[in-house]
């Protein structure tokens, strides 16, 4: 289970991103109002896809012994607000002395990644509000 505890103060927007071993400063870009100290709530979902695409390839690659050198992932999110619709266009660049078939097994794997799955299909999402603490 991933936990982040996301936090931001009367910055215009900066947020900070803790885990339980990391932290990464968010912002929206300076058209949006923000600095742009960090990535954008957009990037960071296109960069759970990139990232998941590159270490499921790579973990796939090794155990295979594929001659994979390099793996570089471009992701493209965009939104569409009046039709409330939103698209990731991925390319993949697999760098190394790759056979046909040994590509095309892993265009197959990267449709595996987690992230993927988990953006292809339904996503519930849970909301609660914790209550007022009492001050003392």
């Amino acid at each position: 289970m991933a936990q982040i505890l996301a936090q931001i103060g009367r910055d215009h927007y900066r947020t900070i991103l803790n885990t339980a071993t990391n932290i990464v400063v968010a912002d929206e870009p300076k058209e949006n109002g923000g600095n742009g100290d960090g990535f954008s709530p957009a990037e960071l979902l296109a960069s759970a896809l990139g990232t998941c695409t590159c270490v499921t390839l790579r973990m796939y690659a090794d155990r295979k012994n594929f001659a994979l050198d390099k793996i570089e992932v471009t992701i493209i999110f965009s939104r569409d607000s009046a039709s409330n619709s939103s698209s990731l266009q991925r390319s993949i660049n697999l760098v190394g002395d790759l056979t046909d078939e040994e590509r095309q097994r892993l265009l197959q794997i990267a449709n595996q990644c987690f992230i993927h799955k988990t953006l292809s299909n339904p996503i519930h999402i849970e909301t609660a509000l914790i209550p007022k603490r009492a001050t003392a």
